[in-house]
């Protein structure tokens, strides 16, 4: 089985956090899975990180199409599924109606499985701009009444990359705000952004005093392997029916994703 797995991150530019999603999602991963890690185009974010990008919508629109190329990819070479490995689940709704192979997304899953633990999710992360687009989400996706919290860890997204080195100031903070979320309510954590919940899972933090902490990214990937086992099976796939899951026409994709973007495949 082959998941491709697209980041957020242009990966060969934070090579610590790269080595460190492999190293989790292999042993994350069943026996016969392949997990072939792909970031962002280099240059992607000239001058800044992710994180200043993703906490402005038409920035995060602009660089949506990255995923839908990815996904078209994905499909097109025979990948058995695609995971969206952020947290916002950039283009997954648009995705999910251009591929019949299965789609994952970082927020989607881990919430949904969170709220088979616990009654109360509660995100803690790192990027406070994102809070409004994660409400959004979850309220899209039926969670609203089950996400509760939203709580910034104090750090940033050089913190969490130079926390390898020393990791201990990082897990305080995280341990802080995981604590600001259960007194608000949170009976189980999801962390927020791959960066963090994979530092997280390399310290083999899997609780807060007794609150279960989600591995986001594991979860994802386990959803979808199961996805792709179902889909092999049945052929399940989205419903092809409403706005949000109707697959458009190939000639009429590929029409107007040429006019867009000059034949991008």
């Amino acid at each position: 089985m082959r998941i491709w797995h697209q980041s957020f991150t242009v990966l060969d530019d934070v090579p610590h956090y790269r080595d460190a999603l492999s190293r989790h999602l292999k042993g994350a991963a069943r026996p016969g899975t392949t997990v072939e890690l792909h970031g962002m185009a280099a240059g992607t974010y000239p001058g800044s990180y992710p994180g200043v990008h993703i906490g402005h919508l038409y920035l995060t629109n602009l660089h949506r199409e990255q995923f839908v190329k990815a996904a078209l990819r994905a499909e097109a070479e025979g990948y058995d599924a695609f995971f969206i490995a952020t947290i916002p689940d950039t283009g997954y709704e648009e995705i999910r109606t251009l591929v019949d192979i299965p789609v994952v997304a970082f927020g989607n899953a881990s919430v949904a499985f969170a709220a088979t633990v616990g009654s109360r999710v509660g995100i803690v992360n790192f990027i406070g701009e994102l809070e409004p687009q994660l409400r959004r989400n979850m309220q899209a996706y039926g969670f609203g009444d089950v996400v509760g919290p939203i709580v910034q860890v104090e750090a940033g997204f050089t913190d969490v990359m130079g926390a390898y080195a020393d990791p201990g100031p990082l897990v305080a903070a995280f341990e802080r705000a995981a604590r600001e979320a259960i007194r608000l309510g949170a009976n189980v954590i999801v962390p927020g952004e791959g960066p963090l919940n994979v530092f997280l899972a390399d310290q083999g933090i899997s609780r807060v005093d007794d609150v279960p902490v989600i591995d986001s990214l594991g979860t994802g990937l386990a959803l979808a392997e199961t996805r792709a086992v179902f889909h092999r099976r049945s052929g399940l796939y989205p419903p092809r029916t409403g706005l949000y899951f109707t697959r458009p026409d190939a000639e009429l994709l590929a029409a107007a994703r040429a006019f867009y973007y000059g034949g991008a495949e």
